[in-house]
């Protein structure tokens, strides 16, 4: 394969590709297309980044922005305007085949500068101090002499209250001396990884944790294909010890030995894997649902969450309620009653959300849901914000059963589960219901769906699509937990 100079260029997301695969390297330089193309989920993080990063620009109002999508003309603004020290944003530098922007660029001292990378993480994280390093790299070959480096991420402890400050939303850390104990070792990389690009054949690699840190690669897919069905990675909180047991050849849950020690539940899914029947506690499932009170409330909250909070009141990535649907079973053997909730209009949904909430939840009764440190922590909040409605919310808290605890406890497990005690496995494992098929089947497309049909240009038609899918996906939660009981029941 003939390599093009383009493909040569090391930039600085090749560059931390790199130090996670080189195989991703270089497909991602020479054959891309073999990359899958890029989610919602993942865009909606690329739009999150972004949408701080122009927040970012006000904490200096002096600054230039010379960012441009021609890679040339980005060169020569940078060039040009260097001599006005002042702050720059996404500068570019492109030295002996090395390219990278700088998120801020601000002058320190007579002849000095600063990086400031900026990230919409509320911390420091590992994987930022090489980029920033990189970074460094290429202003120094160019020229530049930098004097520190920072990393500018969102203030966890940020409360939105009208317009937002830039000072105050951004925690600033100096991370110099962590940049500067990986700087002598980048150069050296960097060479490495542009003579790995210009190699005519892809490299080989093996599969290891480096293919899920410190991101997902997006070959996970096509690396991982060997891997069987029930692979010892599918094994119940197996975490790292899974790749020991690859390293031995042991690819799948059924080629286990007897004698590899196992914890409780790993065992009891592995001889549901080898046997292809289902493990059943009765005597934990009749506890279970023998402490539920009637009238059985199934509830089940979507919200959103965003980098920059969007109402009053909102800290940074805080779970914002926008629906709620609601399955009422008053007695044993009774048709549901349900009532459901999606808020219309950009304003902040949770105020009717509450009131619509307390008109149809009974005051007494059992309240299911489905992993309750959710629903808990969303009721725990708007308890926080609503006082008036406080002794209430907190009662509904009092009254919340967890219809995970059986499946995580593997009081009931199926082999169709694949390890997990997730709805989204169970569901479809214990009853004829499932998610396939849902034009929106999990909860992150949800809150990307409702993020869209309110608050982006949409035809009408459209939008009303949308909301309809939403009422669906939610609906079907509710639903899905009452069909698991009614099954368990009939294990009796």
């Amino acid at each position: 394969m003939n390599v093009s100079r383009r493909s040569v260029l090391l930039s600085k997301s090749k560059y931390l590709a790199g130090l996670q695969c080189l195989r991703y390297l270089w497909v991602q330089a020479n054959d891309p297309a073999r990359l899958p193309p890029v989610d919602t989920r993942t865009q909606f993080v690329f739009d999150q980044g972004h949408e701080v990063g122009e927040l970012a620009k006000r904490l200096h109002p002096d600054g230039i922005d010379v960012s441009d999508e021609r890679f040339a003309v980005n060169l020569r603004r940078t060039r040009e305007l260097l001599a006005r020290h002042r702050p720059l944003f996404e500068a570019g530098f492109m030295v002996g085949g090395l390219y990278a922007r700088v998120d801020i660029l601000r002058p320190a001292g007579a002849d000095g500068w600063d990086i400031i990378e900026v990230k919409s993480t509320t911390e420091v994280k590992d994987v930022h101090l090489p980029d920033l390093a990189f970074q460094k790299l290429c202003c120094q070959l160019a020229g530049l002499t930098i004097n520190g480096c920072y990393l500018a991420h969102v203030n966890k402890e940020f409360v939105k209250s009208g317009d937002i400050v830039p000072d105050e939303f951004f925690v600033v850390e100096d991370v110099t001396e962590e940049v500067g104990l990986l700087s002598v070792e980048v150069e050296e990389r960097a060479r490495e990884m542009s003579r790995v690009m210009s190699l005519p054949e892809c490299p080989a690699s093996l599969v290891g944790q480096h293919c899920r840190n410190p991101y997902d690669c997006p070959l996970v897919g096509e690396c991982w294909s060997f891997l069987p069905e029930d692979s010892v990675f599918s094994l119940y909180r197996i975490g790292k010890k899974a790749y020991a047991l690859l390293d031995r050849g042991l690819a799948s849950i059924k080629d286990l030995p007897p004698s590899l020690p196992l914890s409780r539940e790993q065992e009891i899914q592995r001889s549901c894997v080898q046997s292809g029947a289902c493990h059943v506690e009765l005597q934990g499932i009749r506890s279970l649902l023998g402490g539920l009170s009637y009238p059985l409330h199934y509830l089940d909250f979507e919200t959103l969450s965003t980098a920059v909070p969007l109402f009053d009141g909102v800290r940074p990535y805080q779970n914002v309620p926008f629906q709620f649907s609601l399955r009422v079973v008053r007695y044993q053997g009774d048709p549901a009653l349900h009532r459901a909730f999606l808020a219309d209009g950009p304003g902040d949904p949770r105020p009717e959300l509450v009131a619509k909430l307390r008109d149809a939840m009974g005051d007494e009764g059992s309240i299911l849901v489905y992993n309750q440190a959710f629903e808990l922590g969303v009721l725990r909040e708007l308890a926080r914000t609503f006082p008036e409605h406080r002794a209430w919310l907190e009662g509904i808290c009092g009254r919340i059963v967890d219809l995970l605890v059986p499946f995580r406890g593997f009081l009931y497990y199926h082999p169709a589960q694949r390890g997990s005690a997730s709805l989204k496995h169970v569901l479809p494992a214990l009853t004829d219901m499932g998610y396939e098929g849902l034009a929106i089947a999990n909860g992150q497309d949800a809150s990307l769906a409702y993020l869209a049909a309110t608050f982006k240009d949409m035809p009408q038609e459209e939008r009303q699509l949308v909301r309809a899918r939403l009422l669906e996906y939610c609906g079907l939660d509710t639903e899905g937990m009452e069909r698991i009981v009614e099954r368990l029941a009939q294990l009796q």
